[in-house]
């Protein structure tokens, strides 16, 4: 896998500019998009609520109608999978505000000034229970895919341990592994999170108070919202409805790679079914290895989405 800087980059509030270049993505993809000065870009690692964000953006931006903003409205841009060519002229056609889906640091992604970024974080323990079983649906055929670059990345990417709790102790022993790099995912975003148009988004307070946070994303995104729309709002951005609406609407492409299809990206949404599988010292590992890759304000708030009451003790 490739992880390195390339460039330093006075435009970047980083200066630097890394590349990611692994069996699912490539970042340089980026350089060549042209950005929209309204565009909305919506990051995570990963099972940290992509799906949820992108469905509440499509919601403010399309007035609580009943769609889905997920995958063909708000695409992967620098997923490999998808010929870059037809990616651009999908989202080139798209007359509304575009928003579009992303796996990267903030600083593997191109700065504007005028683009919305939003990150979406969840405690780590969560995040590795989701992608687990999210990997262990990969279909043959998405595996093989994913292994078309194992000559350039050196390694085949394979099918999920069977063990979720040895599973998890290689995800956090080797960062991220199979995956991509998490620690410094996460750093990237939490130093960015002073830039006027980065907004930082937790997963439990998605799910503690969705109305809350719809609200604030609004805001940040500048957009009002039609309070006769509220209801459709919140009821189209809720689990309940995203789960029943890809059962709906199967996507056979999908379908063909992973296992449940469009509803694999949506599952139940639930935190802490870790608790009655992994030993005291599993658990406790998650703390610690943040704490050696974190500052602490970050690694209190990837946990819990709060700050301590004193980020500085």
């Amino acid at each position: 896998m490739e992880h390195r800087v390339i460039s330093a980059d006075d435009g970047h509030p980083t200066g630097v500019r890394r590349v990611i270049r692994n069996h699912h993505m490539d970042s340089t993809r980026w350089d060549d998009f042209p950005l929209r000065a309204d565009d909305i870009i919506i990051s995570t690692y990963g099972k940290s609520g992509t799906s949820w964000l992108q469905q509440i953006v499509a919601q403010l931006i399309f007035g609580g109608a009943p769609i889905l903003g997920f995958p063909q409205m708000s695409p992967w841009l620098e997923t490999r999978l998808i010929d870059k060519a037809s990616l651009f002229a999908q989202l080139e056609a798209q007359t509304h505000r575009r928003f579009v889906k992303s796996h990267l640091p903030f600083d593997a992604l191109p700065c504007s000034p005028t683009a919305r970024y939003i990150y979406s974080a969840r405690d780590v323990r969560d995040l590795v229970w989701s992608l687990h079983r999210f990997h262990s649906n990969f279909r043959p055929l998405y595996l093989r895919l994913l292994n078309n670059f194992r000559g350039e990345m050196g390694r085949e990417f394979q099918p999920a341990d069977p063990d979720i709790a040895r599973y998890y102790r290689t995800w956090l022993e080797q960062d991220g592994q199979p995956f991509w790099p998490f620690w410094s995912h996460v750093k990237s975003w939490w130093d960015a999170r002073y830039l006027p148009n980065v907004l930082l988004v937790h997963f439990n307070d998605l799910k503690a108070d969705l109305p809350s946070e719809i609200r604030r994303i609004a805001a940040f995104l500048d957009i009002a919202i039609d309070e006769s729309a509220w209801p459709k709002i919140l009821e189209h951005s809720s689990f309940a409805w995203m789960r029943q609406a890809t059962g709906a609407a199967p996507d056979p492409m999908a379908h063909a790679m992973i296992e449940d299809g469009l509803s694999a990206f949506v599952h139940k949404g639930t935190n802490g079914r870790w608790k009655d599988v992994l030993s005291p010292d599993e658990i406790i590992l998650a703390d610690s290895l943040a704490l050696e890759h974190l500052p602490l304000d970050c690694a209190h708030w990837l946990k819990t989405g709060k700050l301590p009451v004193d980020a500085g003790e």
